[in-house]
């Protein structure tokens, strides 16, 4: 099967990247570091920006922007996914393939971030965004895109939004 990949240079996109057979890799804190670790080892090399990101048990969402002279997204994941498969030495992790999304304009980028920061309440995993350890939403709120209650009720999104 080929799949079409819309490539853009320095563009932003959405990412879902799941863990293989929906295991609960992430639910370790060592896990988590463990992917951090791998985006900023990935990040000096091949340079990204994270904008928004969340760390669920069994999958990560994020807003990534690329350099404007380059779209090569799928070497980035490529890159993260061997780093954290190879050092968490517990077989597979990840599902392959990953799912992404160009961002169009400042609505979509708000809306798909909004999504990531309200995907643990979704998912029954906090009660709040503010609850949830594993996201981008703290920094968020101290840069003043979100009030600290942001993330209690749920944000209207299309249905669209996360299934493109």
């Amino acid at each position: 099967m080929q799949y079409r990949r819309a490539y853009e240079n320095g563009a932003t996109y959405f990412f879902t990247v799941v863990t293989y057979q929906r295991q609960n890799i992430f639910s370790s804190p060592e896990n988590v570091t463990l992917l951090r670790e791998a985006m900023r080892f990935v990040k000096q090399k091949n340079p990204f920006t994270i904008e928004a990101m969340v760390v669920l048990p069994d999958h990560v969402h994020c807003l990534l922007t690329l350099p404007p002279d380059d779209a090569n997204f799928s070497l980035r994941w490529q890159l993260i996914k061997t780093y954290v498969t190879r050092e968490a030495k517990i077989g597979k992790v990840w599902q392959p393939r990953f799912w992404e999304h160009l961002i169009r304009d400042d609505l979509d980028f708000e809306r798909h971030a909004d999504y990531i920061h309200y995907n643990p309440v979704k998912h029954g995993l906090s009660k709040s965004a503010a609850d949830w350890p594993h996201s981008s939403f703290k920094q968020w709120v101290q840069r003043g895109v979100y009030p600290p209650d942001w993330g209690e009720q749920p944000p209207e999104l299309p249905d669209t939004i996360g299934n493109e």
